[in-house]
């Protein structure tokens, strides 16, 4: 049933936002330049990696010695309000129509933190990852990791199509309201470098 209402709200998103979504790549390529998206390897379901897009909200700059620079100097005021308003996420339908995600679940992070998680934070991939998900709607990036990571257990162990439901429409609230985008004195939100607890 899940799968199934994944694809029904999914494709009838693409067919109201597809002018929004056309919109949104033509002013990342004239504020921006190319490529209008980004991609990276992600890991899903049972931590099996996959390719996730997005639209692209930062500049490709570097410094004197080609290194890239540190985000909150990449990010431009464009950029930030892609992300505030969450339409950097609009590619990520194509995601859930190939069943790599779900609209809702806990958000796929970075490859590299897999190795860092306790086996308790590891049960987050027993679940597809979401668009949106139970700790997007509960803090998104202004809590901490470890509390991130309990409200998307809490997830696993709770997932219902009604909690599914709510979730999407206190999605739709925290897109308007625009709270927890970035934690204090992060551009979005600090690296994860393990639990401090087992």
């Amino acid at each position: 049933m899940k799968r199934l209402s994944d694809i029904f709200l999914t494709l009838l998103a693409l067919l109201m936002l597809w002018p929004i979504i056309l919109i949104v790549a033509l002013l990342i390529k004239f504020k921006l330049g190319s490529p209008v998206l980004f991609s990276q390897l992600r890991p899903g379901l049972s931590g099996k990696a996959f390719r996730m897009y997005k639209f692209r909200s930062m500049l490709d700059a570097t410094d004197k010695f080609g290194n890239q620079l540190q985000d909150e100097l990449r990010l431009t005021r464009f950029g930030r309000m892609l992300r505030s308003t969450s339409m950097d996420e609009l590619p990520g339908l194509w995601n859930v129509l190939k069943g790599d995600m779900s609209l809702v679940g806990p958000r796929p992070l970075l490859i590299e933190y897999l190795p860092l998680y306790s086996a308790e934070q590891a049960r987050r991939h027993q679940v597809r990852p979401g668009i949106t998900g139970w700790a997007q709607v509960n803090g998104r990036n202004a809590i901490s990791w470890d509390d991130k990571f309990k409200l998307d257990v809490w997830y696993v162990d709770n997932q219902s199509f009604l909690l599914d439901i709510r979730i999407l429409f206190l999605t739709i609230k925290k897109v308007f309201v625009r709270e927890g985008i970035t934690a204090a004195g992060e551009a979005t939100m600090s690296k994860f470098t393990g639990s401090k607890t087992e």
